[in-house]
């Protein structure tokens, strides 16, 4: 990934260099939340955020891999090792592919993704089942599990973003629970907090992302992993730098330490070792032909955007995108004049999640409480006749 540009507007096309300066111009002006802000449509990207729980598995062999582990510290470092090899795909791979970061497609309440990764060589078949629940704010549910394995993660995630410092602030809410089979019986079960972002190279025409201050992954069994972020600074340094420290049940003293940039590879510092490594290519979720998806799948209902944004045909992106959106607007106030509300397909809100209070008391985590969606089992995977291979 590149660093800041030297070149102003080098990322914005020529025709558009009015558009993003409005743009700009309007994000300064909003004091709270700026979800609501229209981005012009040369900044968007052509995936809708719904997708986004699918990069949590791009390297599904590493996912496959926690199971292996034979002791605790084992799976706490396979899990710590997962986790940062997914933070590539989340946070930089748009701006590696496509020249800056986009704006992902702000997901329609009720919208659906599918897909999986296929059994390879052993490491099991793993599945994935997104809804998006909340439309304001946009809140997407997820379920991943590999069933051979016995693996299963279920969380959310939402934003909330603000202006500061010539700077787009990303306030990640919502959490994670993986929960894996161990050896012998019983379960072990992690809390994985999310990162904040920041959203540099503004003014520049060609926004890139970093990711700061910390986030945790508290494991049932007392293991903790706490993860500090470093970005590039106005006076140098390297950008996507990270830091984890791995401490044992009863303890603040470091057992492992892990550090290096979060885009490429890591070290371990204990033996001196590579400890992730996310150069090579990463594995693509598989998906049904969009004929044969139902109308509320992600790349189905989006399609004639995603098609004008690759395209540079960004007028056609915006007529149908706005298509979209009054549709939804009028569903809304329909439902508000016949009084009912939207069902939940694969998912089941709770108001305060257990496990997170559970886990989340062994490093005071801030909130100390959260809300949870509970995966209801009956996603396309999960029936009698769905395909295990």
């Amino acid at each position: 990934m590149a660093d800041t540009p030297t070149e102003v507007g080098e990322a914005v096309p020529a025709a558009q260099k009015s558009s993003w300066a409005s743009f700009l111009k309007s994000i300064g002006s909003v004091s709270g939340d700026l979800s609501s802000l229209t981005a012009p449509p040369f900044i968007l990207s052509p995936i809708s955020l719904t997708e986004f729980p699918a990069y949590w598995c791009e390297r599904p062999e590493l996912f496959a891999a926690i199971a292996e582990a034979q002791t605790d510290e084992d799976r706490s470092i396979a899990v710590l090792r997962w986790f940062i090899s997914t933070l590539k795909g989340q946070y930089t791979s748009r701006n590696e592919k496509l020249g800056s970061e986009k704006k992902p497609l702000n997901p329609v309440l009720g919208e659906l993704f599918y897909g999986y990764w296929p059994d390879i060589d052993g490491r099991g078949r793993t599945n994935l089942v997104v809804e998006q629940v909340s439309h304001h704010p946009p809140i997407t549910a997820y379920y991943i599990d590999n069933t051979s394995k016995g693996l299963a993660l279920q969380g959310h995630s939402a934003q909330k973003t603000s202006f500061s410092g010539g700077s787009i602030i990303v306030k990640q809410i919502g959490h994670a629970i993986l929960t894996v089979d161990i050896p012998g019986g019983g379960k072990e079960e992690f809390l994985i907090t999310l990162p904040r972002l920041r959203i540099d190279g503004l003014w520049y025409g060609s926004p890139y992302i970093e990711l700061t201050e910390s986030s945790y992954i508290q494991s049932s069994t007392g293991w903790l992993s706490a993860i500090e972020y470093k970005g590039k600074g106005y006076f140098g340094g390297k950008s996507h730098q990270y830091k984890a420290v791995l401490t044992p049940p009863g303890s603040n003293n470091a057992h492992r330490t892990f550090e290096g940039l979060w885009h490429t590879t890591s070290k371990d510092l204990k033996t001196g070792g590579i400890f992730h490594d996310v150069q090579g290519p990463k594995e693509e979720v598989t998906v049904a032909l969009i004929d044969d998806m139902d109308d509320w799948e992600s790349r189905k209902l989006w399609r004639y955007v995603a098609k004008g944004i690759r395209e540079g045909d960004f007028e056609t992106a915006s007529r149908e995108k706005s298509k979209i959106e009054n549709e939804q607007r009028q569903r809304r106030k329909d439902e508000l004049a016949a009084g009912i509300t939207w069902p939940l397909k694969h998912f089941e809100h709770i108001e305060s999640d257990p496990v997170y209070e559970r886990l989340g008391r062994l490093f005071r985590a801030n909130p100390s409480m959260e809300d949870a969606y509970v995966y209801k089992g009956n996603g396309p995977y999960d029936q009698p006749d769905a395909p295990t291979a």
